[in-house]
């Protein structure tokens, strides 16, 4: 039976968050304790109370009441009661006794939890092994910072988003033609720089119509919470200046437009990220540059990244590109004619790196151009390689003309041509007869719906047309003259309603057959897993027509696409058909070129709408089918493959693909988050194949799990499910609640502290010994990216009873419990009583420690060494050759370097977490 004696100090072992507690009264079979630092009362049975008394040793450092420190010389104890004699912080001797101890002493250090009696579960000192482990391993991934995205892994838009997120300062054109994610790629950069702490406050700059669709798109693929600026949030900002007030802000080009005091905030407010999308719309000449480019331009110029999302540079000419470029980087592109003068020099380069991509022999004067341009000796025996037919030489000199590119750092570009995966599409027409003018319900169109619904069978369907008033009244007609469940979806429902209509539509076992949507409500939305889109009308512009094809046309859809177009014959609707037919076969494939012939038309086609005179018609026909195929030569002709192919170079591609898909291949993500709830309190329950629902239980240890609501949380592993269900959270390896529970972990004193009994065929029963997990931390600033090379690194150490090194002898995997109970307060008390034989054993581990250590810092100083010097090597080999390359890039990587270097060697063991392990 414990002693206790009114004055002592103990612990409480279930709530040591309580802190230091004082027994007040000690009689009969019962002990009162005081918790002065939270002012708590517990009364406890004597023979069984959940305490461990508070002795300091020799060493130790102890504060009291009124915060002064003593480091402990000598302990003495009179009737019970301990006194601690020591030196101070001006080195003058001290005492303090036990009753004048600081109340809010809390031990957080692993060696004083296990001599205080707060042992913790063994699962969860395993649980904060893999965590740190798991972290350094995300920490050191290529992939980092781009594992999480409810995205298609697609090798253009990674390989594009690991180029340009990596560099110091991004500043980058993204142009990518129609259907190829330039708003995906923009979401992979911005999520990459937010996790590996490169940016921190980012602004997003859209047209009007597309705010909601970029912050749908950054919330559901990103979980990036955008918020909302426009006049009633600035008005009601308590901030002097509103935009200080969030991190990550989404305004729309017209706010600003509008406001010139709204503009001046935005720039007092600094952005280490811009991004603006539709960069085409900011009108520029030298003369007269419009007000909305003068303002980006002010940000681009107070910003040190910027992303420009735009048309592809040959749809709105050279002057319109220039003012991108400007824009990106004025020091170089600071005049239009110089402008010109630069780009007809690298014409030769991407005419031969053509030749050399289609594989075309050069002659014997192209040769001589190449050498040339490359000036370097090895040129001659790659030419007579590329001669004999070695591929491996051809696309050596591909890589040599790629550094050569005068744009190339800057400016992505893919084409539907070079990026494969697009699916087939077949186009079925339905002339109806009937009047135009009838209202929905006797139309010709309701009728033709639901035959055609019934000639489905089982088959989903997506249906689009212009207002969301046609949708609803669709749904409507369909539930309750025809019996038809229909799930209806336009701009006009909360982001809730849009996506329990969107789940409601992708569950296997719904009953919606059919998805209507507006044409804004479809905006950015994935419906890939369907094959059939029934286009209810169709718009008069020709992009709009492209973006409602592009809900199924996409990288990874299965199915050839089945589309539906009824008109009315003789109506306006059925020479609008015809003319994207007939004129422009915009049902076929992607018409890259239609805005343009659209322009080049002038009223021709809108006459021929209003008209419907056959003639007119036939010759608005005949006129679109030849523009069309010249605006599409012209297209092909200005296509730079050089730069496509530094757009997406495959190899590098296919390498990121393949390293997250094998991250989730391996299966281990799901076995430790169930680790991490069980450790909480997370109640888990079983939804389907590969999806979970995730409840907070009565005994949830915090007061709030990361992300976890009360009414649960349905989440999926499956990044297919992920893509089909948007009403599940995709859990990756970089998911906020993955994310934020290893720092739960991590920042606490969870399983730092535990005592197993283990059997194990090399240990003799009834020994014991230590497991120490010690941490090597290297603190650096975070553009340093010093993760690469070494991260917060756990280094395990396994030591006998005897000190005995078992580290290599034993593995982690092979000290597994037998389920044996053991007596807490028996093994604190054996504890105690080795105190000191135990810290000899704490010291000889933390000797082994310190050597794994060094190893360690070696090997990362020499991996960082080598990786910065061979790209500072390579961009001043490329300086020589292409003025993309700066003087301040290259200063800027080797004062990295050097920083690095310090803050390797500077690197810091810490004793983490301890386990005393029990032989049976």
């Amino acid at each position: 039976m414990n002693e206790f004696i009114p004055g002592q100090r103990w612990i409480s072992n279930t709530e040591s968050e309580l802190g230091l507690g004082m027994v007040m009264d000690a009689e009969f079979n019962r002990v009162t304790v005081l918790f002065l630092a939270t002012g708590d009362r517990r009364v406890y049975a004597r023979d069984n109370a959940p305490l461990t008394r508070v002795q300091f040793n020799e060493g130790d450092v102890i504060e009291s009441a009124d915060y002064a420190k003593i480091s402990v010389q000598q302990v003495q104890q009179h009737n019970g009661l301990l006194t601690y004699i020591g030196i101070d912080e001006d080195g003058q001797l001290q005492q303090i006794d036990e009753m004048e101890l600081n109340h809010h002493i809390q031990f957080n250090k692993p060696q004083d939890r296990l001599f205080t009696g707060q042992f913790d579960p063994t699962a969860w000192f395993l649980l904060r092994h893999e965590t740190w482990r798991r972290q350094q391993q995300h920490q050191q991934a290529a992939t980092k910072g781009l594992q999480g995205a409810r995205a298609s892994l697609i090798p253009h838009q990674l390989y594009i988003a690991h180029q340009a997120a990596s560099r110091a300062l991004p500043r980058i054109m993204l142009a990518d033609e129609v259907g190829l994610g330039k708003t995906i790629e923009a979401g992979l950069i911005i999520q990459h720089r937010l996790i590996n702490g490169l940016s921190k406050r980012v602004l997003i700059l859209v047209p009007e119509s597309l705010l909601h669709q970029w912050l749908v798109e950054m919330l559901r693929r990103f979980n990036l919470r955008f918020s909302i600026f426009d006049e009633s949030r600035c008005f009601a900002s308590p901030d002097e200046n509103p935009f200080l007030s969030e991190q990550l802000v989404l305004c729309s080009q017209r706010f600003f437009a509008d406001s010139a005091h709204r503009q001046q905030q935005a720039l007092d407010a600094g952005w280490d990220l811009v991004v603006v999308d539709e960069a085409h719309h900011l009108e520029w000449s030298e003369d007269a540059p419009s007000a909305d480019y003068l303002f980006v331009e002010q940000l681009a110029l107070a910003s040190p990244g910027l992303i420009l999302l735009t048309a592809t540079p040959e749809q709105l000419g050279k002057e319109s590109h220039f003012a991108r470029l400007r824009l990106l980087d004025p020091d170089r592109f600071y005049r239009f004619e110089q402008f010109l003068r630069e780009e007809s020099q690298f014409e030769p380069v991407a005419r031969l790196a053509n030749l050399l991509i289609s594989g075309e022999v050069l002659d014997a004067e192209q040769q001589g151009q190449l050498k040339n341009l490359l000036k370097q000796d090895n040129v001659d025996k790659l030419l007579q390689q590329v001669n004999d037919t070695q591929a491996n030489a051809r696309e050596e000199l591909i890589k040599l003309l790629l550094d050569h590119h005068g744009t190339g750092r800057i400016l992505f570009r893919n084409s539907r041509q070079t990026v494969q995966g697009f699916p087939d599409r077949q186009r079925h027409a339905y002339p109806l007869q009937g009047d135009d003018t009838a209202d929905l319900a006797n139309s010709p169109y309701l009728y033709w719906l639901v035959g055609q619904l019934k000639a489905l069978g089982d088959e989903k369907a997506l249906l689009i047309c212009k207002r969301a008033e046609t949708a609803i009244q669709l749904e409507q007609l369909l539930r309750q003259h025809v019996g038809h469940t229909a799930a209806v979806f336009h701009e006009g429902m909360s982001i809730v309603e849009s996506d329990r209509a969107a789940a409601f539509f992708a569950d296997e076992e719904s009953r919606a057959q059919v998805l209507i949507c507006s044409e804004i409500g479809s905006e950015g939305r994935n419906f890939q897993f369907v094959r059939h889109l029934f286009l209810f009308d169709l718009p008069e512009n020709p992009d709009l027509l492209q973006q409602r094809i592009g809900r199924l046309d996409r990288i990874g859809q299965k199915h050839v696409i089945q589309i539906h177009i009824p008109y009315l014959v003789d109506s306006a609707q059925h020479v609008l058909f015809r003319w994207y037919d007939e004129g422009l076969e915009a049902f076929r494939h992607n018409c890259s070129g239609a805005a343009q012939v659209l322009k080049l038309l002038g009223d021709a086609r809108d006459s021929a709408l209003l008209s419907r005179d056959a003639a007119a018609v036939e010759a608005l026909i005949a006129t679109t089918k030849t523009l069309s195929s010249q605006v599409e030569d012209e297209l092909h002709k200005g296509r730079d493959l050089l730069l496509e192919l530094n757009s997406c170079r495959p190899q590098e591609a296919a390498r990121l693909v393949d390293e997250i898909s094998a991250g989730e291949r391996d299966g281990s993500l799901w076995p430790f988050m169930e680790a991490m709830f069980d450790c909480y309190g997370v109640d888990v329950e079983d939804h389907s194949r590969d999806c979970h629902i995730l409840w907070p239980s009565e005994n949830l240890r915090i007061a709030h799990f990361p992300m976890l609501q009360d009414d649960g949380l349905t989440v999926t592993i499956n990044r297919d499910i992920a893509l089909a269900r948007e009403d599940m959270q995709f859990l990756t390896a970089e998911h906020p609640m993955v994310l934020s529970a290893m720092d739960l972990v991590l920042s606490s004193e969870t399983g730092n502290a535990a005592v197993s009994v283990i059997k194990h065929p090399q240990l003799k029963a009834g020994q014991f010994l230590l497991e120490l997990l010690f941490v090597a931390e290297c603190s650096a600033p975070a553009e340093l990216q010093i993760g690469r090379f070494l991260p917060h690194t756990p280094l395990r150490v396994l030591v006998d009873q005897h000190k005995k090194d078992l580290t290599l002898v034993i593995s982690h995997d092979s000290l597994v419990e037998t389920g044996d109970s053991f007596d807490k307060a028996q093994i604190s008390q054996f504890l105690n009583s080795q105190r000191q034989h135990i810290q000899d054993m704490i010291k000889v581990a933390e000797q082994l420690a310190g050597a794994q250590m060094q190893k360690l810092i070696a090997e990362s100083s020499n991996l960082m060494i080598a990786t910065l010097t061979g790209e500072i090597k390579r961009l001043v080999r490329l300086k020589k050759i292409n003025p993309g390359i700066k003087e301040q890039e290259i200063e800027q990587l080797k004062e990295m370097t050097m920083l690095s270097h310090e803050s390797i060697q500077e690197t810091q063991l810490r004793l983490d977490a301890v386990r005393f392990v029990i032989t049976s």
